[in-house]
């Protein structure tokens, strides 16, 4: 069967036909109506009737990104019911969410596997518009408190994604495996589960939100199963220099290889906003907005295999730093402090310069020119090589250009969103140990560099003469040497807390 481009969009729609190059993607944040009282139980239905004011603007969003032309739209994590429950109070938002292997459309069929109306809602809008809908809720399972690691309460709760094809049918069901601090509402499945199914616009993968920093399943799903693309609903609380949701979920795309479907949750109050469509190629289109509760669609059209484009191409991360002789350190380095990580700093005291600064076993090398010094803002070169071990366990390697927050150099390493200074030019490079790298340009007042950096087969992230059209907050290549995780890491990673620290620790990553 031939395919004719004019039908591609009746192809795909219809889940029939052959593989297509191109497709719609959509993402939707969402500001997600709460729960009240989310520390006290309620019945069933109350917890229905909540969910139902949720998919009811979920439903608007994914009916509109249909009816132009979007195929697969995601949803965000935690954009149905909310995130802080305990165990008892998060039941009734529960589901049994049944293997996608039994062949099953709730649509057709809802009572197949007991009471589901969520799941069969789900379905019934996928089907009703014909388009691909990812969604986060919460699946139950039954165990035998006497079976080693049963809860006390006799079933298992997950932070679960799900996929309902074109047609309805539940093709994806993937449970969380990274837990973040405070989920404690929620089991960790006994292994990383690598979930992947197959479209007419490619392979993909799936995983939710803190997930992203670990190598299971993140980076497997595209180094060991090969996907195209990457379903990511996030509930993602932003964290400057290096961690906001736009510029991190870029970086891990344009790292990767992969297009990235980032759906994030909207509640300024928390810094959550940041979704996008991301590519190898494109940094976008993205919504960041700390102005307003307001939702946002975002569409794109992209590669369905972005790998195969001739201008993709995997960086030897360590070439052109292992290649050149050590620039001087500067005459101002020192020490301080990144989101608890211990950096080593160095001031750039001159309007252009050479640079190299080490930290264990990271050289990072970094050549820049400025058009104007602006006299009140301080820049400095940063290295880390190290445990990250504030809100779990994981291994860095980073290099970094960044505008401190005032003129005290004691100030560096903390968050700023605003710059005045623009750079004519910059090269920044390393001799990382690893080869999953992530670059990252971020401009004044968050927003990304679109068109205005590249990276290079020799492993230097270097500015386009565009760069010098807007101030800089940082440039960074952002290392995960997943082989120097502790053997531990999981346990890091699923360290669960009582509410009350983790609203602690939500404060301590809002100050960061």
């Amino acid at each position: 069967m031939i395919c004719f481009s004019f039908l591609l969009l009746i192809l795909l729609n219809s889940n029939q036909g052959c593989a297509v190059d191109k497709f719609i993607a959509a993402t939707y944040e969402h500001a997600v109506i709460l729960p009240e009282n989310s520390s006290i139980p309620v019945t069933a239905e109350k917890a229905l009737e909540l969910m139902n004011r949720n998919i009811d603007i979920l439903e608007k969003a994914i009916t509109s990104a249909a009816r132009q032309g979007a195929h697969i739209i995601v949803t965000p994590e935690d954009g149905i019911y909310g995130w802080i429950f305990t165990r008892e109070t998060i039941y009734p938002y529960l589901e049994d969410i049944p293997d996608p292997e039994v062949n099953w459309v709730p649509c057709s069929d809802p009572e197949r596997f007991g009471r589901a109306p969520v799941q069969t809602r789900l379905s019934c809008i996928a089907k009703n518009n014909s388009i691909y809908v990812v969604a986060n809720i919460g699946d139950k399972k039954p165990c035998n408190v006497s079976t080693v690691g049963c809860p006390e309460d006799g079933h298992y709760h997950y932070n679960t994604a799900v996929v309902f094809d074109s047609d309805g049918k539940l093709v994806a069901r993937y449970h969380k495996y990274n837990l973040f601090l405070g989920e404690i509402q929620f089991n960790v499945p006994p292994e990383p589960e690598m979930v992947t199914f197959e479209t007419p616009f490619g392979k993909f993968g799936i995983f939710i939100c803190f997930d992203i920093l670990f190598y299971k399943p993140a980076a497997a799903l595209v180094v060991d199963h090969q996907v195209d693309s990457i379903l990511f609903p996030t509930a993602w609380m932003n964290v400057l220099p290096h961690l906001t949701a736009i510029e991190f979920h870029s970086a891990w795309a344009m790292g990767m290889g992969v297009n990235l479907l980032s759906s994030n949750t909207h509640n300024t109050s928390m810094r959550m906003t940041g979704s996008g469509i991301f590519s190898p190629e494109t940094l976008g289109p993205y919504y960041y907005n700390m102005d307003t509760e307001d939702g946002n669609l975002t569409f794109s059209t992209l590669s369905a295999h972005p790998r195969n484009s001739s201008t993709f191409f995997t960086p030897n991360w360590s070439l052109y730093a292992n290649s050149i002789s050590k620039f001087s350190p500067g005459s101002n380095v020192f020490r301080g402090h990144l989101f608890s990580d211990e950096f080593t700093f160095t001031e750039l005291t001159e309007p252009q310069g050479n640079y190299t600064l080490c930290q264990n076993n990271l050289c990072c090398h970094l050549t820049y020119t400025v058009t104007v010094k602006i006299t009140d803002e301080v820049y400095v070169l940063g290295v880390f090589d190290g445990l990250h071990e504030t809100e779990g366990q994981y291994y860095l390697q980073i290099c970094t250009l960044l505008k401190c927050l005032s003129t005290d150099i004691k100030s560096c390493g903390e968050p700023v969103e605003t710059a005045s200074t623009k750079f004519k030019s910059f090269s920044l490079s390393g001799n990382f140990s690893t080869s999953f790298v992530f670059p990252e340009v971020l401009l004044s007042k968050v927003h990304l560099a679109t068109g205005m950096f590249q990276v290079l087969p020799d492993g230097r992230l270097t500015s386009h003469a565009n760069i010098s059209q807007e101030p800089l907050l940082s440039a960074t290549l952002y290392g995960r040497w997943y082989d120097k995780d502790p053997a531990a890491q999981d346990a890091g990673s699923k360290i669960l807390l009582d509410p009350t620290v983790y609203f602690i620790i939500i404060a301590l990553c809002v100050v960061y």
